[in-house]
């Protein structure tokens, strides 16, 4: 899960460099934290909020296959 938003996020920004992912494990869930450059934050997001919403929607698709569920928390 980490390595599949690390790769979708790396796509849309600017600085790839800086795009940090960690995932915090849980028996039945997975947290996983996106951490981009400031000046990128706002690519992450997308208007409303679409883009991230996507992201989710990907991430909880792929989760569905592991029998787990997980979350996506963007930092600031």
């Amino acid at each position: 899960m980490k390595e599949l938003i690390e790769f979708i996020a790396k796509a849309l920004v600017d600085n790839p460099d800086e795009v940090s992912v960690s995932e915090v494990e849980g028996e039945i869930t997975s947290v996983i934290e996106l951490k981009v450059a400031k000046s990128d934050l706002g690519k992450v997001i997308g208007k409303q909020g679409r883009t991230a919403r996507a992201m989710r929607t990907i991430l909880s698709a792929a989760s569905t296959k592991h029998n787990k569920r997980a979350v996506l928390e963007i930092l600031e």
